[in-house]
């Protein structure tokens, strides 16, 4: 109950927020002009969750797909924020339940719909891709929609990522990079190489 009260809350303060911010989006994939057929994997920085609800409502609410969450109780809460915004999840992470994770976000995708995951969640470190979300790409034969979210304005926790939470009435950056293409590899040196520029893509200019 508790941690069902803490999700509404979260959910709430999201949306008021949300209402005074301005977003800003530079899509570069051409998802919002020209949407891909098939599914696709969102990756975003753990730091940024706050605005992921905001940016799917506004630009990708069209598209069905399930985030995933830590089995933790903090996964619990994010799953109790997303669900309020209408988009389920996957409970797994690289640390806890990961080979069954891995088997049903690459089910989800083959099924058609699109898996959204922080590829340095859910305990960094922060800004270094992990390489499960390379893994379901590959094994799925899907691409990589990298999305940016820079507030111009914002507070930065004490927390092992440096969470970020947007001011009101500041303005947040969106980019949509060019979508990941991920075919299998056949050496490690080769999978390491999509890691890192995917990794770097990710980061962008920061």
């Amino acid at each position: 109950m508790k941690t069902k009260l803490l999700g509404w809350s979260i959910a709430t303060l999201i949306r008021i927020v949300g209402l005074t911010l301005r977003l800003r989006l530079e899509d570069r994939s051409g998802v919002r002009s020209d949407p891909p057929e098939g599914p696709m994997v969102w990756v975003f920085w753990h730091n940024r969750v706050f605005a992921a609800p905001l940016v799917y409502r506004k630009y990708l609410r069209r598209r069905s797909g399930k985030v995933l969450t830590s089995p933790s109780g903090d996964g619990e809460i994010i799953a109790r924020v997303m669900a309020t915004f209408g988009v389920g999840s996957v409970r797994g992470s690289s640390n806890k339940r990961p080979a069954a994770a891995l088997r049903e976000l690459v089910k989800l995708l083959r099924g058609g719909a699109d898996v959204a995951i922080t590829p340095d969640g859910p305990r960094g470190p922060v800004h270094e891709l992990q390489p499960g979300v390379v893994k379901v790409a590959q094994l799925a034969g899907v691409p990589v929609l990298p999305i940016r979210m820079d507030y111009r304005r914002a507070i930065t926790l004490r927390t092992w990522d440096r969470f970020q939470i947007p001011l009101p009435f500041s303005r947040v950056d969106v980019v949509f990079e060019e979508l990941q293409s991920l075919p299998r590899t056949a050496d490690e040196a080769s999978f390491e190489a999509q890691r890192s520029a995917l990794e770097e893509v990710l980061k962008g200019d920061s």
